[in-house]
């Protein structure tokens, strides 16, 4: 139906369905879109960790050129593509776009456009950034917050070429048995796994394993994860979507535990508090993947509810399962039992000080304190789910 109701708006739905017979394989450019968000999921983990275990001695690090390679990959792909619609004389093309400005080319390439354009202005935002304000910050600063922004444009830029040709697919009933639309599927969950990966990236600095007995992580992850997880199950139509994205996260997170202090590693700046050897990886992945199997099971079971009905129940059962799950493994990961090289609890960087690396849990909350910030992070989580799934049925109707 809302395939349907997509067509009607377009401007010559005759030469669009001939497109579709065309669109139905992966076209180049939804591999390289991949390839660049892989690039600075990469890149990300690797330049926190570079300041971490080495702090930020030059703008030049083969970190920072994995990310911004992302950027310079999403503006080569897309200015080909608004290039090729906006000049070419064929009306294929034409009928597979929409226009920007005078420009035309799919929506996707306008996103990831301006995405690359963000990430390639936050460089020397950055860099002077560093050097009025100091050469290692937090995370969230204005230049990595532009930076970060950039690379969610050009993931959803991606995300949207790539559903382009899955909705085309869907559109001559070719899903259930094409396997391009299959690929196409499976590689539109591997770029939403990355971009919820992203997401927990972002709220690093609120999920540290010392803050996991405290409301605020959990608020935070209400507000950021179920909303891209209904958007995903929604759009991609996959009923394991949540959990296909939630794995992506954990697998990239704890092959970063396994990976990077296998190279050596020696601070550059000081005061070195801790000593160094190896690279520093990022915590052990929070375990969203839980919540994400309870939610793909609830939406499987829950079709015929009002979206209402869907959404509240989704808020609270990400935020129970969340809890019911992290908080002990929190405890956990406080033990002498979680400092070896999978869980990774024994590596901090060189700024830390010796009495932060006894473990503990920083302001806990309980009991009154902690039902009622919970209860709020679900409310949360329902609104950012009902908002999920609206957007993701639209999704569905986007062919250009």
């Amino acid at each position: 139906m809302a395939t349907s109701a997509a067509s009607a708006h377009l401007p010559n739905a005759r030469t669009l369905g001939h497109v579709t017979t065309q669109a139905a394989t992966v076209p180049w450019y939804a591999w390289c879109g991949a390839l660049a968000v892989t690039s600075a999921t990469i890149g990300g983990a690797w330049d926190v960790s570079w300041h971490r275990s080495i702090g930020r001695d030059t703008f030049w690090t083969p970190a920072h050129m994995a990310i911004y390679a992302c950027g310079v990959l999403a503006a080569i792909i897309c200015g080909y593509l608004i290039l090729s619609y906006t000049f070419g004389s064929s009306a294929k093309l034409k009928a597979a776009s929409v226009s920007v400005l005078g420009f035309r080319a799919p929506l996707g390439a306008f996103i990831a456009a301006w995405g690359g354009i963000a990430m390639i202005t936050s460089a020397p935002f950055d860099n002077w950034w560093h050097a009025a304000y100091g050469l290692d910050v937090k995370i969230v600063s204005p230049p990595h917050t532009l930076l970060i922004l950039g690379i969610r444009c050009v993931g959803v830029g991606v995300l949207f070429l790539i559903l382009a040709a899955m909705n085309r697919a869907v559109s001559e009933g070719s899903q259930s048995n094409d396997q391009a639309y299959k690929t196409l599927q499976r590689l539109f969950l591997y770029v939403g796994g990355l971009i919820v990966g992203g997401q927990m990236f972002f709220l690093l600095e609120f999920t540290w394993r010392g803050h996991l007995h405290s409301v605020q992580p959990y608020v935070a992850m209400a507000i950021a994860i179920p909303l891209v997880f209904a958007i995903l199950s929604q759009a991609s139509r996959y009923r394991w979507a949540a959990t296909y994205t939630a794995s992506v996260y954990t697998i990239f997170a704890i092959a970063e535990i396994l990976i990077l202090p296998l190279f050596p590693a020696q601070p550059k700046l000081g005061p070195v508090f801790y000593p160094v050897t190896h690279m520093v990886p990022a915590a052990f992945p929070i375990l969203i993947i839980a919540p994400a199997i309870a939610l793909d099971l609830l939406w499987q079971r829950a079709r015929t509810w009002k979206p209402w009905q869907i959404a509240l129940a989704s808020g609270v059962v990400f935020i129970a399962v969340l809890a019911i799950v992290e908080w002990p493994f929190a405890s956990f990961l406080m033990t002498q039992a979680s400092q070896n090289r999978l869980f990774g609890t024994m590596y901090f960087d060189y700024g830390t000080r010796p009495e932060y690396t006894v473990p503990h849990f920083v302001n806990p909350d309980q009991g009154f304190t902690l039902f009622t910030g919970l209860l709020r992070a679900a409310i949360y989580g329902s609104i950012g789910t009902w908002i999920g799934l609206s957007f993701g049925r639209w999704m569905r109707g986007v062919q250009r």
